[in-house]
């Protein structure tokens, strides 16, 4: 299951049944578990901690020292969850001080050239578009769909269920179940479709529309509009997520856009 060709250092711990294809190199602190397929001329370096049934392609680069000049040379990892998969030439640079760790979750498809750097914390079932890249610190939230070549500045962070156009410049706090785009980066409705497609029933996504109509369609400020929604609207799983995502905004949430002005 390893390629003779391959470059193992000393200590790495590698299930038995993993594959290491040809050229691959992989540095003496890492674990990597059962499944897992290692595609040739990818390097995993120290600090990485890949889970099961794990796919990375040729040419990535997995736990990279981060491109921090603040860094200086502390313990850090990477960590990978199951069934993630990771195409060509991505890279994943490992934790600073800041969080000591950066994270990818279960069962997330990251595609070809994408980077995500130093302690970033990406949940589940996530996926990003090619050449997408997340700077330092940003959290993406489970079931999130960035799309290509979008750029999202440090320390922002994006919700659950969210839908990112393609290209889009991202340096606000994108909120749950919706979708955004534009340039300047606005929110353009909800994720109705991908909402359906996961099961989410029509009342509930009514429900999810009305506290959206609120924040953005009253007149109101931000921080108005989300006590409106909080005193006025039935309390549920969906609505507290947005509240309680709106008022943890440090960089403030995106602003909506209809009809050519933003509102």
């Amino acid at each position: 299951m390893i390629n003779k060709l391959s470059n193992i250092y000393k200590g790495a711990k590698i299930a038995d049944n993993v594959t290491v294809e040809a050229f691959a190199t992989i540095y003496g602190d890492v674990e990597i578990g059962s499944g897992s397929w290692i595609g040739p001329n990818a390097v995993i370096m120290d600090g990485a901690r890949i889970g099961k049934n794990v796919k990375i392609f040729p040419g990535a680069v997995i736990s990279g020292d981060p491109q921090d000049l603040k860094f200086q040379g502390e313990y850090t990892l990477t960590e990978i969850g199951d069934n993630t998969i990771i195409r060509e030439y991505v890279t994943i640079n490992k934790g600073t001080r800041a969080k000591e760790k950066t994270v990818v979750g279960k069962d997330c498809l990251i595609m070809s050239y994408c980077h995500i750097a130093h302690d970033c914390i990406l949940n589940d079932r996530i996926i990003m578009g090619s050449y997408a890249g997340l700077a330092g610190e940003v959290e993406v939230d489970d079931f999130a769909i960035i799309g290509p070549g979008s750029l999202t500045h440090q320390f922002v962070r994006i919700g659950a269920h969210v839908m990112i156009q393609g290209g889009t410049k991202i340096n606000k706090d994108v909120p749950p179940y919706s979708m955004s785009g534009r340039d300047p980066v606005s929110f353009t409705g909800i994720n109705s479709i991908g909402l359906r497609r996961r099961g989410f029933d029509k009342d509930t996504i009514y429900a999810i529309q009305e506290v959206y109509r609120i924040i953005y369609q009253r007149g109101l400020n931000i921080s108005d509009a989300i006590e409106f929604v909080d005193a006025n609207l039935p309390a549920s799983k969906e609505r507290d997520e947005i509240i309680v995502f709106v008022r943890a905004s440090k960089r403030g949430i995106i602003r909506g856009y209809f009809d050519g002005k933003e509102v």
